[in-house]
């Protein structure tokens, strides 16, 4: 990603970034969300729902679970569909994918990265490290950069905090002490109701993380 590239003010009005919670554009969203993360368990990369500090949401709200893979590239079957494969000759960062149909009208399409080596986007919306490992990050929805409005930092031990992006629309900051960290984003991206397999939605979101860990 080219570091002088500017985010698109088209989208401005419709996403809102944050780490680890909601943030409100256009129409109020929840000030707490449910989200899907990544995170390593016994040298496995594992999707978990729900919020970081709590304990884990139920998986079977979740439909069409799947691993991302950048075009070209493979992975394995899972017998768990909750768990990754190791992709053939990709790069440290995996991704993964769901959607949740909410009793509230509210359709939720959550898209999931885990590493922050590679500094381009995958997913539709994606938050990506502008150099590998690096502390700064743009948001990119669809293959364009677009500017976080709010932005939270929520890590494993339960430390928060409310950051405020940069006038190029990145946010920054540098992790001062061991464990897993999540960054999440919550976009509405529709401006009414949408009917998809002949089911109505009042509103339908895409939910984003970025997940990593710093070592002991």
């Amino acid at each position: 990603m080219s570091n002088n590239t500017q985010p698109s003010n088209l989208f401005r009005p419709l996403l809102a970034a944050a780490f680890a919670v909601s943030a409100n554009i256009g129409a109020a969203l929840p000030a707490h969300a449910d989200y899907l993360w990544l995170q390593t368990e016994n040298g496995q990369t594992r999707a978990q729902v729900g919020e970081l500090h709590k304990a884990p949401g139920p998986l079977s709200e979740l439909s069409d679970p799947r691993q991302v893979v950048a075009e070209g590239k493979t992975v394995p079957a899972s017998a768990d569909a909750y768990v990754l494969g190791k992709e053939e000759g990709a790069a440290a960062d995996q991704r993964f994918s769901a959607t949740r149909a909410g009793s509230d009208g509210v359709l939720t399409y959550y898209q999931a990265r885990f590493g922050r080596q590679e500094t381009k986007a995958v997913n539709d919306l994606e938050l990506v490290p502008t150099t590998p490992q690096g502390n700064t990050y743009q948001l990119v929805f669809k293959g364009r950069p677009v500017a976080a409005s709010q932005v939270n930092v929520d890590t494993s031990e339960g430390w928060r905090r409310v950051l405020v992006p940069a006038k190029d629309g990145t946010v920054s900051f540098t992790p001062s002490f061991p464990g897993l960290y999540v960054l999440e984003v919550t976009a509405r991206v529709n401006n009414g109701s949408v009917k998809i397999d002949g089911k109505q939605y009042d509103e339908v979101r895409h939910t984003a993380t970025l997940s990593f860990e710093v070592p002991q």
